[in-house]
């Protein structure tokens, strides 16, 4: 785990992918077409609060969906690609208009549609419930499934590397003034 938290130190932008890793990638198609997803609310919380801190969160999607893009607006996200069949090409282009190296993202994914952005960035990530070709070639496994708490793990272990997740989670105490 240390080495972990040391790659950690480094990150200064997180990269989600959307289904199976904030979902639990279930899709919900009605009669209309329409299509839901569900996010979990706690892993909304922690990128809020990972974003206080001064790290960056993006979103490299495959699929291209309204739902996505409503619950990006709400978690205040900026860096967002969607309908990404070659998500290397997304990963380029965030590399270059932010000015940052592969070691300063980690990534965070669950099919193996994700590893060739994993195979480049300095803290790869899968969800607990990962394809195992992903698990084998992830840095780190979190303790949840991706749609289940995946993206608040993620969260909370950069913020703890960075030494700044217990200062965080006390001011919640303290917010009741």
């Amino acid at each position: 785990m240390k080495d972990i938290l040391e790659r950690a130190k480094n990150i200064k932008v997180v990269i989600f992918d959307v289904d199976g890793v904030l979902t639990d990638g279930s899709l919900f198609i009605g009669d209309d077409g329409q299509e839901y997803k569900a996010f979990n609310s706690r892993d909304g919380h922690g990128m809020k609060m990972l974003q206080k801190t001064g790290v960056e969160i993006a979103i490299i999607t495959g699929r291209t969906s309204e739902v996505v893009k409503h619950r990006i607006k709400d978690l205040g996200i900026k860096i967002v690609y969607q309908g990404q069949h070659d998500k290397t090409l997304a990963f380029t282009d965030l590399l270059k208009t932010r000015q940052l190296s592969p070691a300063e993202c980690a990534y965070v994914g669950d099919d193996v549609v994700d590893l060739p952005v994993m195979s480049q960035v300095g803290l790869a990530i899968a969800v607990q419930d990962a394809h195992p070709m992903v698990k084998k070639h992830a840095h780190w496994l979190t303790p949840s499934n991706g749609g289940r708490g995946a993206g608040r793990d993620v969260c909370e272990m950069i913020m703890e590397a960075n030494g700044c997740l217990q200062t965080e989670l006390e001011s919640y105490l303290h917010n009741n003034k």
